[in-house]
């Protein structure tokens, strides 16, 4: 039959207004995490890995993922939130596991690594999460960070937007580089407690 563009109309309207107000919900929450006052104390981020690995052994354990790490062993102390950290890690290896749903499980292989470095000057402690997955395509890059972006069928698209709210709130960088080989790799940076800008 001939289709009532008005009820078409009308359910548009509405599915535009309920996204808008989603949109609204999720900047506040984004507000919330950039905002809160974070209950930072000195941390050694091999702690916060070990942590996290505990939550995650299960989940990795269930979908045969081999998870290594790589911690330098004079990686510095950092300032930070322990609970909004181990977040941020968790989202992350989380979304590794997930990238490599599809591939043959010999292959599920997810490496932590952790090290000291400098950039524009300002010793930082570098935590990155590779995985071998399904990567993204080079024009999601810029993208993946945005709030509602997200390249699962199930995903919401909110874990890296509060995961980089929560990094921005700590003073650092957190971002993403295709693999040379299949994957991707996830990272952020946080100032080195041990040796603090020079103001």
């Amino acid at each position: 039959g001939t289709p009532n563009l008005e009820e078409v109309r009308q359910a548009l309207t509405e599915i535009i207004d309920d996204a808008n107000r989603a949109s609204d919900v999720i900047a506040r929450v984004r507000q919330l995490a950039k905002r809160a006052p974070i209950e930072k104390s000195l941390l050694d981020l091999r702690d916060v890995v070990q942590d996290v690995l505990a939550l995650a052994r299960y989940e990795s354990a269930a979908r045969n993922v081999t998870i290594r790490t790589d911690l330098s062993k004079d990686l510095p102390s950092v300032f930070g939130d322990r609970v909004q950290l181990q977040q941020v890690l968790l989202n992350l290896i989380i979304n590794g596991m997930d990238a490599m749903n599809e591939i043959e499980e010999s292959k599920r292989v997810l490496t932590i690594c952790g090290r000291r470095e400098t950039h524009d000057g300002t010793f930082e402690v570098l935590l990155s999460v590779e995985d071998s997955g399904v990567g993204f395509k080079p024009e999601e890059r810029d993208r993946l960070f945005e709030a509602f972006y997200t390249t699962k069928t199930q995903g919401m698209g909110m874990g890296l937007a509060i995961s980089h709210s929560i990094i921005e709130a700590h003073g650092g960088r957190l971002w993403a580089e295709p693999n040379q080989g299949p994957g991707a790799t996830f990272l952020f940076s946080l100032p080195d407690a041990d040796n603090p800008p020079s103001s």
